[in-house]
């Protein structure tokens, strides 16, 4: 109880730098469009996460919450939520057994929508055949993915939004958010200094290009690892070296992950990495680094502090971040607000799209509407105090010739 002023001092922070939210909110409030909705989040319990609840809330939604990831709670926010009368299921350094117990809570309180960020509630709800779900949103790449092999075998049981396929979603927070809390939980962890490190990224995907961004600003030299050649060439194109792991496994100094994949990392790298080697996951799952290995691999393990643990591997230390998880959400605060106030009216958008239409869709994986995206950077723009020009009238007619 004595954390809940804490939670709303970084509620009114977080709402200060994702105003388009609250215009959201305003434009719909009187209606009061989701009432009678339960709404079943599992995401990032963060205070940006924060302004997305008491959103649905003034909406007339009923919500119940758990996290999206064992580590990435923060018990302030937890707090304020359940003073708001959100049913909040999460704390912070739940065991794996907690965390799928929380999940199922949630289901639990029979969600017409599930919200969901990896799409764990997601698989849970079609494993345990939950029962009046109307529709869902997706947030992660990792958890489309996983949907829509749900879609391809048939099974998928009701409609759901990938939010991540919204521009104004993976573009930005994906590229410009993940990008930079990456750079900002590694140093925050390990007070490394970045200028000078030899930083190897697997994948170049938006996450991969944002750290790559941020890395080489910083002054690191960076290659990327890539299995997808228009990716590499691309990476190749923006300057960056381009090998396989094996060439640089041996000289690199921070290794990131940014693909989605399993066991990009695994235990025949970490023995020929050199001694002080950093790993580091920015992939939504914590089987990118094949962790269990790594305690297999080693005959002396401690912890250097918290989310810091080091590995004796053939006589040469190993640092494992954040114990495999997202480094900016276990080691930092996550994205910034104003990249994760876009995120979340897709979310909030996407979230009434479906409570309105969900008889009319079919039970597939959507893409963000359209005219939701281009909302959100229309609103985007106006509180970034942005102006830009329209098509006059013969351009307008120009460009529809042929």
């Amino acid at each position: 109880m004595n954390l809940i002023d804490n939670g709303r001092k970084s509620w009114e922070w977080a709402t200060s730098h994702m105003r388009i939210m609250g215009a959201i909110v305003n434009q719909h409030v009187n209606d009061k469009p989701l009432s009678g909705l339960r709404l079943g989040l599992s995401l990032h319990i963060t205070k940006e996460t924060s302004v997305l609840v008491t959103a649905a809330i003034e909406l007339g939604a009923k919500v119940s919450l758990c996290s999206a990831n064992p580590l990435s709670v923060r018990d302030d926010i937890v707090a304020f939520l359940s003073s708001c009368g959100v049913k909040v299921y999460a704390w912070k350094d739940e065991t794996e057994r907690e965390y799928y117990d929380n999940l199922k809570q949630v289901l639990e309180n029979n969600p017409h929508i599930v919200t969901d960020d990896g799409a764990n509630l997601h698989v849970m709800a079609h494993k345990n055949k939950t029962f009046g779900i109307l529709g869902g949103t997706e947030e992660t790449t990792s958890g489309i993915t996983r949907l829509k092999a749900l879609e391809k075998e048939g099974k998928l049981r009701y409609p759901v939004i990938g939010v991540n396929e919204a521009h104004t979603k993976h573009l930005f927070d994906n590229r410009y958010g993940t990008g930079q809390s990456t750079l900002t939980g590694i140093i925050k962890l390990t007070n490394v200094l970045i200028a000078g490190k030899h930083i190897v990224i697997f994948g170049y995907g938006n996450v991969g290009r944002g750290v790559a961004t941020r890395a080489r600003g910083m002054g690191a030299i960076v290659t990327i690892v890539e299995v997808d050649p228009l990716k590499a060439l691309e990476a190749y194109m923006d300057g960056y070296g381009v090998k396989k792991i094996d060439q640089v496994v041996q000289n690199g100094d921070i290794f990131i992950t940014c693909t989605g994949q399993k066991n990009v990392i695994s235990e025949k790298h970490f023995k020929k990495m050199k001694s002080g080697a950093l790993l580091a996951n920015a992939g939504h799952f914590d089987n990118e680094i094949e962790v269990e290995k790594l305690f297999s691999s080693s005959y002396e393990h401690y912890s250097i502090k918290q989310y810091l643990d080091c590995f004796n591997i053939n006589g040469r230390r190993i640092i494992l971040l954040a114990k495999g998880r997202v480094v900016n959400l276990v080691a930092g605060e996550g994205n910034p607000p104003e990249v994760m106030a876009m995120s979340f009216a897709n979310q909030l958008l996407s979230i009434l799209h479906i409570f309105q239409h969900h008889k009319r869709m079919q039970k597939k994986v959507f893409s963000v509407p359209e005219k939701i995206d281009n909302n959100v950077a229309r609103l985007s723009l106006k509180y970034l105090h942005i102006s830009i020009d329209k098509l006059n009238a013969v351009q307008r007619k120009y460009a529809q010739s042929y």
